[in-house]
């Protein structure tokens, strides 16, 4: 089974729209844009997420040696269109052993980067020392973006996020060291940009991390 569309925030039930709501409500935080049901990593399902979204779909291309995409996600119904996307990928980890990293892109408030991140959400708020330098930067869709760490996160995970396009960009890494890769000014493309390169991304197994 495909499964039903979940809360981005918390991952609980969600009732769909009906007589006295034209949004998907969840019963701990009201209206919401549903998350998808996850499934395995294709260039079908990239292909589904990146039409359907109305936010950047961000992936490392190309990819670090010896990486791989291993899976998308997206908040967001055929009326709304996607408003957050998750993409996931793993490879070598700069110090060694496995990495993976989870890149978010979201509106406000959607609150998706936040759980990845095992955050209460929906956004960083004051976790998120823009005052100080920043920790990390990417060029994503050809502009340098700094990101900062957030604070607070759960032990075992690197934690960072900024702006990019006026929308959230946040950066999860599992284990922690593998946050390494965001201080390389890592080369984030837009998806939904891509064009051919798209047919050219190697799949890999479906990241536990998205369902978690």
């Amino acid at each position: 089974m495909r499964g039903e569309p979940t809360c981005p925030k918390c991952g609980g039930r969600v009732r769909a729209p009906g007589l006295f709501s034209d949004r998907w409500q969840c019963g701990a935080h009201g209206a919401v844009y549903p998350l998808q049901p996850v499934v395995p990593p294709s260039l079908e399902a990239l292909r589904v997420a990146v039409n359907r979204a109305r936010v950047p779909v961000w992936m490392p291309w190309p990819l670090p040696v010896g990486w791989l995409y291993t899976g998308v996600a997206y908040a967001g119904d055929d009326r709304s269109g996607g408003r957050a996307t998750a993409v996931a990928c793993s490879g070598p980890g700069p110090l060694g052993g496995a990495g993976e990293l989870l890149l978010v892109a979201e509106e406000l408030g959607v609150g998706l980067g936040a759980r990845y991140a095992g955050l209460d959400g929906p956004d960083p708020g004051p976790r998120l020392r823009v005052d100080d330098a920043p920790h990390g930067k990417v060029l994503a869709g050809g502009r340098l973006t700094p990101l900062w760490q957030v604070s607070g996160v759960p032990e075992g995970r690197a934690v960072f996020a900024g702006e990019a396009r006026g929308l959230w960009l946040w950066a999860i890494a599992w284990p922690e060291d593998s946050g390494l890769l965001l201080y390389d000014e890592l080369v984030l493309t837009d998806l939904r940009e891509a064009g051919p390169e798209m047919d050219m991304v190697p799949c890999g197994a479906l990241s536990p991390r998205l369902l978690s």
